[in-house]
């Protein structure tokens, strides 16, 4: 058997030890190649002894240098900072790369190992939601296949497979609610950052987390959707799914509905994309039916995630909007991290970075194009980085 080269981008993040998890129970499947961490570089030491890549990127040259000394004897190529991380997913060979790096600090690294015409198994939301167009024409031109990550992505993926475009009536999106789906809104200028980390279903990072709390990521999830299914927006839609069993959805033109159900554990999608179309055996938890009674979907409670409204709306104005919409989210979850904002003043602020959008692009003294069309990677890292700007200084 021949084995799959790998490289993962953030294999010290969620996504990457959960990666690394499925390489451990199938060693003679996968060879890991490269890896890349931005700041936990005690980890990646230990994950370069077990895995024995031939290059690695960490976020500083010190960093790389300390790297260096642990692993003088071996040979490690050791970069560091973005262009080590472009070179390492640009130089090296592999069969699919591994997009696990949180937010818009993974756009590049992910484009230049489309551009080689490596298959993505895409893990990182942003990609899409800043530059999506970019993304699926330059796939298309180099036969690069992007394979979702995203529990929900992943089960359109799956429940696609088989079918034709032409027959899909509407694709639906599962959302857990989060931590507040129960919660009156009356009750929302209680909410604590505790209570906002935590999420009732799914153990993942912070930032994943207040988005799924706020229901952004759902409304960003709609926007990446809109791009790797070639689906308009219209054709999207949202429902609470409270047990996350059922991970998405898809309604054909026949009334027929496919889904994609399971466990709420991430290395399921993952094992799916990197042995694509073969399946493996994995070792987790199996789901009994018998055993789970009941599965509830529900309407979303539109007044209590704004958020959600907020990121449908930037999918449809198109444009900069949704870069714009990311980078101020980006922004404004930080600054919730730090406590220095309330959980209700988060829509509050991305509002009104969007409304400042709207009158920029109106504006005659508008001198930035890209926040009329995204053409190039850094129109949509000026788009992302100008509402970021926007939040802080509300925010300030």
């Amino acid at each position: 058997m021949t084995k799959k080269r790998l490289t993962i981008l953030g294999s010290t993040g969620s996504i990457g030890t959960s990666t690394l998890d499925i390489v451990r129970q199938f060693p003679n499947h996968f060879d890991v190649c490269a890896l890349s961490c931005h700041s936990r570089v005690q980890q990646l030491a230990e994950q370069i002894r077990e895995f024995h890549p031939d290059i690695v990127c960490v976020g500083s040259e010190e960093q790389a240098d300390w790297l260096q000394k642990q692993f003088a004897a071996k040979d490690l190529t050791i970069v560091y900072g973005d262009e080590g991380l472009i070179q390492l997913t640009a130089e090296t060979k592999v069969d699919l790369v591994v997009a696990g790096i949180v937010g818009s600090a993974g756009l590049r690294s992910t484009y230049a190992a489309i551009e080689r015409g490596y298959d993505i198994a895409l893990a990182n939301k942003e990609t899409m939601v800043l530059s999506g167009e970019l993304m699926v024409t330059k796939a298309q031109e180099t036969g690069s296949t992007i394979f979702p990550v995203d529990s929900e992505h992943n089960a359109i993926f799956q429940s696609l497979v088989g079918h034709q475009q032409s027959d899909i009536e509407k694709i639906i999106l599962t959302a857990s609610g989060g931590p507040f789906r129960d919660t009156p809104l009356s009750q929302f200028h209680q909410i604590t950052l505790q209570d906002a980390l935590n999420h009732p279903n799914w153990n993942m990072g912070n930032k994943i987390t207040i988005d799924s709390a706020t229901m952004m990521n759902k409304g960003l999830e709609v926007i990446e959707a809109r791009w790797l299914f070639d689906i308009p927006v219209s054709q999207i839609e949202v429902v609470i799914h409270r047990e996350s069993i059922v991970h998405s959805l898809v309604e054909y033109t026949d009334g027929s509905f496919i889904a994609q159900l399971g466990l709420p554990d991430m290395r399921i999608p993952i094992a799916f994309c990197l042995a694509y179309p073969a399946r493996l055996p994995l070792r987790s938890e199996k789901m009994k039916m018998a055993e789970l009674g009941k599965l509830h979907f529900e309407p979303v409670v539109w007044e209590k995630f704004p958020c959600l409204e907020m990121a449908i709306s930037a999918a449809n104005l198109g444009g900069a909007a949704p870069a714009v919409l990311n980078g101020a989210n980006e922004a404004v979850v930080a600054a919730y991290l730090e406590e220095r904002i309330h959980f209700l003043e988060i829509a509050g602020i991305l509002k009104k970075v969007l409304e400042q959008l709207c009158l920029s692009q109106k504006s005659q003294e508008n001198h930035y194009p890209f926040l009329h069309h995204i053409q190039t990677i850094d129109d949509a890292l000026k788009a992302d980085n100008w509402g970021r700007l926007e939040a802080q200084s509300l925010i300030n």
